[in-house]
């Protein structure tokens, strides 16, 4: 072992408010828990794009995996804590390891106990503190605490629907590049729960006049397809819009438990799969980004930065409750993982059109009527990247420099909604949930015309000529009001997939500005309302 101090991830650590002890967990109850290693060395130069997952991925492990030495320490430190190895992946760089309660708790200062979450609600072990890490190659131990760590990011309609729209119509009003279909794309959709009725599939598919895509579900963590539950509609929306908007792709659904451990593994496995390299991931879960412990947080930017090195594009849903993101503190909070630089976020609007004519499209927000209002404001966690240096991203509370979410948008209403199916029955449902599968789609139908994939789109997106993206100018998600340019309603805008395919077929262009000590300008941007008081309330 290093004799290093440990050191505990004590920042940002606290029990669900509310929630109550029920007693310790069993002393010789078994855990199963994930160690997340650092890299051998920093990520620094992109691997080639051209070339093969294979070779792009032995590549990234003889750079960027774990380092051996890191592994047998930790080895060593595991069986002297009495905790069994289940499975050492280096190009992942995880340590699996099981042990009961008393041991954990002893290797990683922790005490396990029973809580209820709410009254008369969901019961789940969870730690009292941080998790001890033991070494300095380890950035987090999962698996300790079990508590749910995303939502669904989805709304049904509560009223009548003003319109619907089936995903290829949408597709038509954004412009998708003719003649692709997805063809040689895998996508990869993250979910924490819920499942899919295959006899559902079919008989959507073909109402739409397509046939059923190639579709696999992959358990992660003991995860597994499991339908009859309200998730189902977050697992069909997201496999119905894929599958019909880019019906020649591949779609690989990870079910994984809701659980840090479980959102970890997921993104991870699907980040390095070689069975299903996928060249484009939709995760449309997330919760507010100072929710996370910290220790958790930076497990999954690091899975999602190996996502994005390996040539997938991440697209993430921002949210569904305005610029409070659901918290009830009368502050701008954004959602992750859609503050993570490593992603696309995604944003919503309210569209309406016809054929391929759009005749409105504003900022999705609903609350008045209790149906939603999209995500986005300035994260107060990941610093303000390169390629949003030119945008107009306003500072964030505290006057911390951060990273504005959303990236991009599309229709995420419920009122203009998807007509999707789910356990049976004919639904219509909104929410940057549907914009994370539908950028997806745009991006495998992308990849396949361009020839490469995307991978980390973000630089490209924002040096694209604004004629790519349809401008929102109108409304509002709480504190921030839509502008000219990009805003933290809905980023850049929505897509004109024909034109987009254009810029980033005609190349990249001058490199985006170095950021240096870089205060942003508003530009267009309107800033928050005065006070940062919201407008509405999300």
């Amino acid at each position: 072992m290093s004799k290093t101090k440990s050191t505990a991830a004590t920042s940002h650590w606290h029990l669900p408010a509310g929630a109550r002890y029920l007693g310790p967990h069993g002393p010789d109850e078994t855990l199963d828990v994930t160690l997340v290693l650092r890299r051998k060395s920093p990520l620094s130069t992109p691997l080639t794009p051209s070339a093969s997952f294979s070779a792009r991925h032995a590549d990234f492990v003889a750079r960027h995996g774990a380092d051996p030495a890191d592994v047998e320490r930790l080895r060593s430190f595991s069986r002297q804590h009495g905790l069994r190895e289940l499975a050492c992946e280096p190009e992942r760089r995880t340590l699996h390891l099981s042990g009961t309660v008393q041991s954990l708790q002893q290797a990683f200062g922790v005490q396990l106990g029973r809580y209820e979450l709410t009254p008369g609600g969901t019961t789940c072990v969870c730690c009292a503190q941080a998790p001890t890490l033991p070494d300095p190659a380890v950035i987090a131990v999962l698996g300790l605490d079990r508590r749910p760590v995303a939502q669904p990011h989805f709304r049904i309609a509560r009223a009548q629907p003003s319109t619907t729209y089936t995903p290829p119509q949408v597709g038509q009003l954004y412009n998708f590049p003719a003649g692709t279909d997805g063809s040689g794309q895998t996508i990869a959709i993250i979910e924490l729960g819920g499942g899919y009725r295959q006899a559902d599939l079919d008989t959507y598919f073909k109402s739409l006049g397509l046939a059923t895509p190639s579709i696999t579900a992959v358990s992660v963590d003991g995860g597994s397809n499991t339908p009859g539950g309200a998730a189902d509609a977050e697992v069909m929306l997201d496999i119905e819009i894929c599958g019909s908007l880019a019906p020649a792709a591949t779609l690989a659904v990870y079910f994984a438990p809701n659980t840090d451990q479980g959102f970890y593994n997921a993104i991870s496995q699907a980040a390095h799969s070689s069975s299903q390299p996928a060249t484009a991931m939709s995760i449309s879960w997330g919760a507010p980004e100072d929710g996370w412990s910290t220790a958790s947080r930076n497990a999954m930017e690091t899975a999602l930065e190996d996502a994005a090195a390996l040539g997938v594009t991440v697209t993430v849903a921002s949210g569904d409750n305005g610029s409070s993101d659901g918290e009830s503190d009368g502050q701008p909070h954004v959602d992750f993982p859609a503050s993570s630089p490593s992603v696309l976020a995604c944003g919503g609007t309210e569209l309406v059109g016809s054929g391929s004519k759009i005749s409105s499209e504003v900022v999705w927000n609903e609350t008045a009527g209790n149906e939603g209002a999209t995500g986005g404001g300035v994260s107060t966690v990941f610093a303000l990247p390169t390629w949003q240096a030119n945008a107009g991203v306003p500072a964030a509370a505290g006057g911390f420099v951060g990273r504005g979410v959303p990236d991009i948008a599309g229709n995420a209403d419920p009122l203009t909604g998807y007509a999707v199916r789910v356990d049976g029955q004919d639904e219509v449902i909104g929410g940057t949930s549907a914009v994370a599968p539908l950028w997806a789609a745009l991006v495998a139908r992308l990849n396949q015309q361009l020839g490469h994939s995307l991978g980390a789109a973000n630089a490209a997106l924002y040096r694209a000529s604004s004629k790519v993206f349809r401008d929102i100018t109108q409304g509002n998600n709480g504190s921030y009001v839509a502008g000219k340019g990009w805003d933290a309603c809905t980023g850049l805008g929505s897509p004109d997939g024909q034109a987009l395919f254009g810029a980033l077929r005609a190349g990249p262009g001058a490199p985006p500005p170095k950021h240096k000590g870089h205060k942003p300008k508003h530009g267009g941007h309107k800033p928050p309302a005065k006070g940062g008081k919201h407008v509405s309330k999300p």
